[in-house]
């Protein structure tokens, strides 16, 4: 009698030992320990904050616009007036690159949640369809894959009007492939699992299955895909924008800088040094926070 209560601490601790986390808490602690990824992800939400406060703070403080010209005073090198020196007409660097980065992270965050949006759907579909539906779809996606990934950009970037939006649709229309096979893969996998078999017991159709069981367990890959696709849309857009594609003037864009700065470094080195480094800087990044994000959702990783 007197050694239960005795007992009982132990009990507990035992039980907290055993006591079960979720795969996101999980994926949590791990990605906390990537101090790359978690260096990678603070930056990335510094440089988020400077690219849309900045340019009002710098509107605000010394009263240039992205688009202000100043012919008189023309290019200039960093000073204390204008900490990125100005361009070739005269504007401020600091906020022409705050603004391209604001204008790339949207086309790249836009650009990638479309193409997320249509592999998920796509990929799902195809993955609980199964048979002769999926060999269809997923050599629709073969034949896409096969194509010039940046001819088909380039095609609809001069088929349709120039425009952020259009610009953003275009990337995203042809860069849902690798995630419509990743859905699929793990859709593939889950839809003989007991859970999708008791929702279809209870006569959940379809749309309830793919929507609020499949795609919702799938979503680890599908952020840690989005993650990476994030950076390659920026790339991609940088590269449209230096051939005079992408976003027209006189908006900026940080592709858009580099290549008007490439025409003058040998003059105006600062028109492609800032620019060039606030793009690497993003681009490494989110990389590496990607890269911290995959490694804390795969399971293999788990111990």
């Amino acid at each position: 009698m007197t050694t239960a209560p005795a007992s009982l601490p132990a009990v507990a601790g035992d039980a907290a030992l055993v006591a079960g986390t979720s795969l996101w808490r999980d994926a949590w602690k791990r990605l906390r320990k990537n101090r790359a990824a978690v260096a990678g992800g603070v930056v990335t939400v510094l440089l988020m904050l400077a690219c849309f406060l900045g340019p009002l703070a710098v509107k605000a403080l010394w009263g240039y616009g992205f688009a202000d010209q100043n012919l008189a005073y023309g290019a200039r090198a960093p000073s204390a007036r204008h900490w990125f020196g100005t361009d070739y007409f005269g504007r401020d660097l600091l906020t022409r690159v705050l603004y391209g980065g604001q204008i790339s992270l949207v086309v790249g965050l836009l650009s990638a949640t479309v193409a997320a949006l249509i592999g998920t759907i796509y990929g799902a579909i195809s993955g609980y369809a199964g048979g002769r539906v999926d060999g269809a779809m997923m050599r629709a996606v073969d034949i896409i894959y096969a194509l010039p990934y940046m001819f088909l950009i380039i095609i609809l970037a001069t088929m349709f009007q120039r425009s952020l939006v259009m610009l953003f649709l275009a990337l995203g229309f042809v860069g849902w492939l690798t995630t419509a096979r990743i859905v699929r893969g793990q859709t593939l996998s889950l839809k003989e699992r007991e859970f999708v078999q008791a929702a279809r017991s209870v006569g959940t159709g379809a749309r309830g299955i793919l929507f609020r069981h499949l795609i919702p367990n799938a979503l680890g890959p599908i952020i840690v895909y989005f993650t990476l696709t994030v950076p390659s849309m920026i790339l991609q857009e940088a590269f449209l924008s230096f051939l005079g594609l992408g976003v027209q003037a006189p908006r900026p864009s940080l592709g858009a800088l580099i290549s008007d700065g490439a025409r003058h470094m040998s003059v105006f080195w600062w028109e492609l040094a800032f620019p060039g480094a606030v793009m690497a800087l993003l681009l490494f990044c989110l990389n590496f926070l990607g890269d911290g994000l995959r490694d804390a959702l795969d399971p293999q990783m788990k111990r």
